[in-house]
C-alpha cells in the first residue's frame, strides 16, 4: 500500500540518519524544491553516501528528481540508476517529456545491465498536465500520479484553502486517470504541520474522493495519515465474509447472494478482494 509517502531534503544528515524509524510506506528524497541551486551537488553526493551506508527495507524509495528541462536532471538520472531506488518522482510532469524519459531510462538500465526496473511517479501540478493526465496514466513505468496541489494554484492563479475546493476538479481528474488504469492516486501534502485537525479533514476528504494515499511534509503527519488510508477492521471483516459467502455460492451453484441481508454482486464482490489484497500487500 501507498498509504504515506514523507519528503526528505536529501541535504538534511539529521532527516536521513533517521529515516528508516519513520513508520511511511514511502520516503521521497527530495532533490528539487527542498535543495537551494548553490547545493544540488552536495545533495547528491550525501544522499550516495546515505545509500553506501543505511539499506532501508520494506519501504518505497524514491527521489524527486529536478525538472526535466533543467541542467540538474542529467545528473540526477545518472545517480538514481546507481542507487538502490524504487522510483523516481518527476515535477512538472508532460507526457510526451515522460515518454522521452521512458526511452532513455530503458537505454541506460539496458546498458548499464540495471536489472531492477525504476517506476515513475509524475506530480501533476500544471494545468496542461491535466489535459494530458489520462494520457500520463497509460504510460508503463507510471505506477502513481502525484497531486502537487500548491504549484497547481499558483499555476492557476489561486490561493490554497484549507477546504481545497480549488483543486477539487484535479484532485478527481487524477484520482479517474489513475483509477482507469490501475496505477495509485497519491494527494498532495497538506502544508500546515500545525493543524492536525486539518490535516485529518483533509485527509479524510481525500481518501471520500478515491485517493490511494497521500504525501506528507512532516514525520508527525504519518500516522494519522496510515490510519485513515488503511482498511477499518470492520471493513476487513466485512470483505473476508463477502469472499467467504461468494466460495459458498458457487459450491451451491446460486448466481446470486446476500451478507447481512444485503444482495451482493460482482462490484461488490471485487471490492472486497481489492481490498484484502491491500491489506496483504
Amino acid at each position: 500500500m501507498r498509504r504515506s509517502l514523507l519528503f526528505i531534503p536529501a541535504n538534511s544528515p539529521a532527516m536521513l540518519q533517521n529515516a528508516d524509524i519513520f513508520d511511511t510506506d514511502g520516503l521521497i528524497f527530495d532533490l528539487e524544491d527542498a535543495i537551494s541551486l548553490m547545493e544540488k551537488d552536495a545533495a547528491r553526493d550525501l544522499l550516495s553516501a546515505y545509500f553506501e551506508t543505511y539499506q532501508l527495507e520494506g519501504v518505497e524509495l524514491i527521489i524527486r528528481m529536478n525538472q526535466l528541462d533543467s541542467i540538474y536532471a542529467d545528473e540526477d538520472l545518472k545517480r538514481a540508476l546507481s542507487w538502490p531506488i524504487d522510483s523516481i518522482m518527476v515535477p512538472k510532469a508532460r507526457y510526451q517529456d515522460l515518454v522521452q524519459l521512458e526511452e532513455k531510462l530503458e537505454k541506460l538500465e539496458k546498458k548499464l545491465k540495471r536489472d531492477k526496473k525504476l517506476m515513475l511517479i509524475p506530480i501533476i501540478e500544471q494545468a496542461i498536465a491535466l489535459f494530458e493526465v489520462n494520457q500520463i496514466a497509460s504510460l508503463s513505468r507510471v505506477s502513481a500520479l502525484l497531486l502537487g496541489g500548491e504549484d497547481l494554484a499558483t499555476n492557476l492563479e489561486v490561493e490554497r484553502t484549507k477546504d481545497a475546493e480549488e483543486i477539487l476538479l484535479a484532485r478527481q481528474l487524477v484520482i479517474y486517470a489513475a483509477k482507469a488504469y490501475g496505477k495509485d492516486a497519491i494527494d498532495t501534502p497538506f502544508t500546515d504541520v500545525s493543524d492536525k485537525e486539518g490535516l485529518i479533514a483533509d485527509a479524510k476528504h481525500a481518501k471520500r474522493l478515491g485517493m490511494s494515499g497521500k504525501s506528507c511534509i512532516h514525520p508527525i503527519q504519518i500516522d494519522d495519515i496510515n490510519t485513515i488510508f488503511s482498511p477499518t477492521e470492520k471493513e476487513i471483516v466485512y470483505a473476508k465474509r463477502v469472499i467467504e459467502a461468494e466460495k459458498e455460492a458457487l459450491l451451491n451453484h446460486k448466481g446470486v447472494f446476500s451478507v447481512d441481508g444485503k444482495m451482493v454482486d460482482k462490484p461488490i464482490i471485487d471490492r472486497a478482494k481489492k481490498l484484502l489484497e491491500k491489506v496483504k500487500s
